[in-house]
């Protein structure tokens, strides 16, 4: 997505992934013969699902990506887990143990870490960036928690939460990004074909299968290895800073979320 953004604009690129995933999708779904059709008492929740598991998460987080290292991006993001454990405390009464607040304090040490030395000084220009980026794990982690799968088969809900989650993004990104469509190089193209397939198809449809066999909170462990692969990528995709410090920031951020979802 990072290397995307120097070809076109990030809620235009998201979002036209985004809806040609869901209508894909929706044709496999037909196939197979799922039902496309919504109940009326589903509707609501459909569309809170689809504002806060698509747009804010897939949105947010690519405009985290103007002003963030895509590593730093991918750490801020998935902190998540983090969240699923707090806010499971008020509205679902689970009460997060000394061990899980102590994984809290690991967590924000190896973000600030990440942060710090000579970039410290950048924090206010990046500001932007960390709230986009920390706005979709909250988000997202209050619609693990909150939000329960919908009574809908799997494909139909995937490709109506896609395609209510990105066409606001496709159509801000038409009307206000204005995007370039000669300037997207065949490397971008590939870029495309990856984030609609994999992205927006397989990795929605996996973590929604997750969520209706697990818990949320031990559902989120699976993220875990994300900004670990977010961070190494970037590195040698993308020639961002992989040295001691941002080792251990990785390090620290991993072992406290780690610590966080641990039970007692």
């Amino acid at each position: 997505m990072k290397f995307l953004l120097t070809e076109w604009p990030p809620l235009f690129a998201r979002g036209c992934a985004g809806v040609i995933a869901a209508m894909a999708i929706a044709c496999i779904a037909a196939c197979l013969g799922q039902s496309l059709h919504v109940p009326r008492a589903q509707i609501i929740r459909l569309v809170v699902s689809a504002f806060i598991n698509v747009f804010a998460w897939m949105g947010f987080s690519t405009l985290s990506m103007r002003w963030l290292h895509a590593g730093q991006a991918a750490l801020l993001v998935y902190t998540m887990p983090v969240w699923a454990t707090l806010l499971a405390w008020p509205l679902l009464g689970k009460r997060p143990s000394a061990t899980s607040l102590g994984g809290l304090a690991l967590c924000i040490g190896g973000v600030g870490l990440l942060f710090g030395g000579h970039e410290l000084a950048l924090g206010v220009d990046k500001l932007p960036g960390v709230l986009f980026a920390l706005g979709a794990a909250i988000l997202f982690a209050l619609g693990t928690v909150a939000v329960a799968p919908l009574a809908l088969p799997p494909l139909t809900s995937l490709a109506w939460q896609l395609a209510l989650g990105c066409a606001p993004m496709l159509m801000y990104g038409l009307l206000v990004e204005k995007p370039d469509f000669g300037a997207i190089s065949p490397a971008g193209i590939g870029v495309m074909i990856y984030m609609t397939i994999v992205p927006m198809a397989v990795c929605y449809l996996t973590w929604f299968a997750a969520l209706r066999r697990l818990p949320p909170a031990t559902a989120s462990v699976a993220t875990l290895l994300t900004p670990v692969i977010g961070v190494g990528a970037a590195a040698l995709a993308l020639g961002e800073p992989l040295g001691g410090r941002e080792a251990a920031a990785i390090g620290m951020t991993l072992a406290g979320i780690a610590l966080a979802m641990r039970k007692g």
